[in-house]
């Protein structure tokens, strides 16, 4: 653990140190006034994330059974709590997820209901991301973009397909007897805790499966909702004086988050989503200065969110820690689990 933990926090300075270069190689003078002239994009961008985070959450809403279905605002607040930890804590992409996970146990919900919640919701919303990125690769071939962006964009999307399938296939019977297996080797004269753990969790996956207009529901939902980031696109570099369509905006934003999402194991994707987007905006004739500045304005959001989410996260945290104080004092003994 303590590890993994190093080697996260080496690739998040590693990324700081290429968001600087970057920064620095395209001239911190004239990135800062690109932002500058952004304007009150700024403000808009904030208020436009943070209605994207919270329809991200009425998404992962929408994947529950009716009858284990916790309380929408629940469930946004959560989601909040999600984007914030994988936004500004030096943790890879999906860290923030298992923190949701167990915001929702402290929240009542059964621990193994809100693993699985967050397993098929991370997948839902890893598939809906390759399908926009192929709408904004398909946009680009249609109009004559440049071939080398469309050959790397096909290639990370051909890559990501069979990664979801493995993934998928990871949460089904498959998944489950291979686990299984390999925890007959390693878990000892434990397996009976373990193997109830494991059951309980591939039978909450399973029934979120077997839910499938949730799932249906979810998935356009959550495809509706990464058209978000190109209004944020579209706004701020009009700000910034370059009169680009939302097609063009829808391209820059799909294939972003495609890089975004190749580079999951880099805390806030630093560095990477900068490099994506230099790259993306020179086909429009945007230079490196406003493309790094579109980055940085599109960060503050984190910020802004995140700050507040991740106090939110560990006041729940406090909160439970003081109850299990309380309930060990009362029993004078320790807290059965």
């Amino acid at each position: 653990m303590a590890t993994a933990r190093l080697a996260t926090l080496i690739v998040w300075s590693l990324g700081v140190a290429v968001l600087i270069g970057l920064t620095l190689w395209s001239g911190a003078g004239l990135v800062g006034q690109a932002i500058l002239d952004s304007g009150w994009a700024v403000a808009a961008v904030v208020l436009i994330r943070i209605s994207g985070v919270a329809g991200a959450g009425a998404g992962w809403w929408l994947l529950f059974p009716a009858d284990i279905r916790p309380r929408l605002p629940a469930l946004m607040g959560i989601r909040f709590i999600r984007e914030a930890t994988n936004a500004i804590l030096p943790l890879a992409q999906i860290g923030g997820d298992f923190i949701g996970a167990r915001c929702l146990a402290l929240r009542g919900t059964r621990g193994s209901v809100a693993a699985a919640s967050v397993m098929v919701d991370v997948l839902v919303q890893a598939a809906t991301m390759v399908a926009f990125a192929l709408i904004g690769l398909t946009l680009l071939l249609v109009n004559g973009g440049s071939e080398i962006v469309a050959w790397s964009a096909g290639i990370g999307i051909g890559i990501a397909i069979p990664a979801l399938a493995a993934f998928f296939v990871a949460q089904s019977e498959h998944g489950h007897r291979l686990i299984t297996k390999a925890l007959t080797a390693l878990a000892g004269g434990r397996e009976w805790r373990v193997f109830g753990a494991v059951d309980e969790l591939f039978a909450q996956l399973q029934r979120f499966y077997a839910n499938r207009i949730g799932l249906v529901r979810s998935f356009f939902w959550h495809l509706a909702d990464w058209f978000v980031g190109v209004v944020e696109v579209w706004i701020v570099l009009n700000f910034m004086g370059y009169a680009i369509s939302i097609e063009q905006a829808l391209i820059i934003e799909s294939l972003m988050q495609a890089v975004r999402g190749a580079a999951f194991a880099i805390p806030g994707a630093l560095g990477a989503q900068e490099g994506g987007l230099i790259v993306l905006c020179a086909m429009y004739g945007i230079p490196p200065d406003a493309a790094v500045a579109l980055s940085l304005v599109k960060r503050i959001p984190d910020f802004v969110i995140g700050i507040p989410g991740v106090l939110a996260w560990q006041a729940m945290e406090g909160r439970n820690f003081f109850r299990r104080s309380a309930a060990r004092s009362q029993t004078g003994g320790p807290e059965r689990p």
